[in-house]
C-alpha cells in the first residue's frame, strides 16, 4: 500500500526542541561567564579598597590639605604681597614720569631716583628683586630697563627688559623694541634686527608694528640685507599705509630695491 506525506508535515518536535535547547544553553553559558567575570572584578575591587582603605583615606586628606594651603596662601600671602608691591611701585613712578618731561642731567637724576628709591622707599631695582613673581615686580623690570636705556646704560637696560614679560598690546612690543634700541646703540646690529622683528610680530597693531618694521628695515639696510629691507618696507606699505611710517614708504622701498 502506497505511503505519502500529509500536507503541512513538520519535522518531529523533539529535534527542534533539542536544537533550541542547545543554542539557548550556549548563549546562557556565555552570559553567565560575563556576569561571573564582573562579579570577580567587583569582588577584587572591594578587596583592594578594603586592603588600601587607610592609604586612600590619608591620600584624600593630603589632597584636601594641599587645596586649603593653596587657598590660604593666595588669601593671606600672595594677595597682600601683590597689593604691597603695587603700593611700593607708585613712589618711583613719580620720578620716572617727571624724568620723561625733563632733559640732560636733571632727567638722569630723576631716573636714578626712580631706580634707587629714597626716604625709606623702594626704587624699581628693589621692587623687581623683593617682589619678583608679582605683577608689580614684573613692571618694575620694565621701568628699570627703560630708565637705564634713557641713561645710556645699555647692558643694564637689556638685563632688566629681558626679565620683563607681557602680553599687553603696547607694553610687550615696546619692551622688545627697547632691547632692539639698546643693541643698536652698542652696534650689535644683528641682535637689534632680531629684537625689532620680534617687537613687530609680538602684537599686531597700528602703532608699534609699523614702527618696529621700519626700524628693522633700517638696520637691514645698514647690514646690506637689501632684499629683507625691501620686504619689511613693503609690508608697511601693504598693511599700514596710513601710519607715520607708511606715508613716505615708497621712497624707502625704492632705495632698498635699487641698492641690490
Amino acid at each position: 500500500m502506497a505511503t505519502y506525506k500529509k500536507r503541512g508535515y513538520k519535522p518531529k518536535k523533539e529535534k527542534v526542541t533539542k536544537e533550541v535547547e542547545e543554542n539557548f544553553d550556549e548563549t546562557q553559558s556565555t552570559t553567565a561567564e560575563v556576569f561571573n567575570t564582573l562579579d570577580d572584578t567587583a569582588n577584587k575591587s572591594e578587596q583592594w579598597i578594603e586592603k588600601n582603605s587607610k592609604p586612600l583615606f590619608y591620600g584624600l586628606v593630603a589632597i584636601a590639605a594641599l587645596i586649603l594651603m593653596y587657598l590660604a596662601y593666595n588669601k593671606f600671602i600672595a594677595e597682600p604681597t601683590q597689593q604691597q608691591a603695587s603700593n611700593e611701585l607708585a613712589y618711583p613712578r613719580t620720578f620716572f614720569d617727571k624724568a620723561r618731561t625733563s632733559a640732560g642731567a636733571v632727567a638722569d637724576s630723576l631716573y636714578n631716583l626712580g631706580l634707587e628709591g629714597g626716604d625709606g622707599k623702594y626704587g624699581f631695582i628693589d621692587i623687581a628683586d623683593q617682589f619678583s613673581g608679582t605683577k608689580a615686580g614684573n613692571l618694575a623690570n620694565y621701568y628699570a630697563g627703560i630708565s637705564y636705556l634713557k641713561m645710556k646704560k645699555y647692558e643694564e637696560a637689556i638685563e632688566y627688559l629681558s626679565n620683563f614679560s607681557s602680553d599687553d598690546e603696547l607694553l610687550g612690543p615696546t619692551a622688545l623694541g627697547a632691547i632692539g634700541d639698546a643693541f643698536a646703540d652698542i652696534n650689535q646690529l644683528e641682535d637689534a634686527l632680531d629684537y625689532y622683528e620680534q617687537a613687530a610680530n609680538k602684537k599686531e597693531n597700528q602703532f608699534t608694528t609699523p614702527l618696529f618694521l621700519f626700524k628693522a628695515a633700517q638696520i637691514a639696510m645698514v647690514l646690506e640685507k637689501y632684499g629683507k629691507a625691501e620686504k619689511l618696507y613693503t609690508s608697511i606699505k601693504e598693511k599700514y599705509p596710513n601710519s607715520d611710517q607708511g606715508r613716505d614708504i615708497e621712497k624707502y622701498i625704492n632705495s632698498a630695491k635699487y641698492a641690490q
